[in-house]
């Protein structure tokens, strides 16, 4: 089942497709939120501000919320900015994200062992149907690539130990980068509508943050937004499908279930 907000995209076209990665393939972080969002109120209480902790919470999950799809370390300057504001003395951006990222792994590192050890189905720590997209798209002769604002070692091997690797073009799956400037979802669209020639509907983009849907409508792409709900792995998520539609999502998907009837709409078939 999907839900159309442009009616009016050029379809039949599509050569070329990036997906993001976490809760749009993976569901290994799930929870993420949980573990940053916590942490950052942490620092902003260490700092002379008299605000309470309900109001540092909706400071911080603003701004966590508002970054998400975008490398990790935007959220991690935006917390070295509050707690400046705050008075007080905040730590290099890199050094919250090792703590964050130290933190997260201890929700998810049995996660990534039991997929590795074989005690973990794969597409159980996956959205719904998404091998099978993956599959039909790989069948259509579309090239496909990840993308992802977690750090690009981790991107590697969690794509690895969910065995999605070969999916992808050799060499076309991409994550963060300590030199965070080396890197974006946006010059990576641009680099593969300028290397391959193609024409805005040639291109779409499959995510559940507001960053690849946005660059995506950028070139003129198709912007599929997935409202994944990466808990209960079933049905839309009333808040990310109002953000993805505010992006400039062309249609909304809750998971890839319906890959037949998604794939013969995008290819016209």
């Amino acid at each position: 089942m999907f839900e159309i907000i442009n009616p009016h995209i050029e379809r039949g076209r599509i050569r070329h497709a990036l997906f993001d990665f976490d809760g749009t393939l993976s569901l290994i972080r799930e929870g993420w939120q949980g573990v940053m969002i916590p942490m950052m109120v942490e620092r902003l209480r260490q700092t002379p501000t008299d605000e309470s902790d309900a109001a540092l919470t909706a400071v911080v999950t603003e701004f966590v919320t508002r970054l998400t799809g975008k490398q990790t370390i935007y959220q991690m300057m935006q917390l070295a900015e509050e707690v400046t504001k705050r008075g007080g003395v905040a730590e290099d951006p890199l050094a919250y994200k090792r703590q964050y990222l130290d933190r997260l792994w201890e929700r998810i590192a049995h996660r990534v062992a039991g997929l590795k050890a074989g005690r973990l189905d794969p597409d159980e720590m996956m959205v719904p149907g998404g091998r099978a997209m993956l599959d039909a798209l790989k069948a259509r002769g579309v090239a496909c690539y990840l993308a992802s604002g977690t750090d690009e070692a981790y991107v590697l091997d969690e794509a690895a130990a969910l065995g999605l690797t070969d999916y992808f073009a050799a060499g076309g799956i991409y994550g963060a980068q300590d030199d965070y400037l080396r890197f974006s979802k946006k010059l990576l669209i641009e680099r593969i509508i300028r290397e391959h020639g193609l024409h805005g509907p040639e291109f779409v983009a499959f995510g559940d943050g507001f960053v690849e849907i946005e660059d995506t409508k950028r070139v003129g792409g198709i912007a599929v937004g997935v409202a994944s709900d990466e808990v209960n792995r079933t049905g839309v998520d009333a808040w990310k499908r109002t953000r993805l539609i505010e992006a400039g999502a062309d249609l909304i998907i809750p998971d890839f279930r319906e890959t037949a009837g998604l794939a013969a709409y995008l290819f016209k078939e």
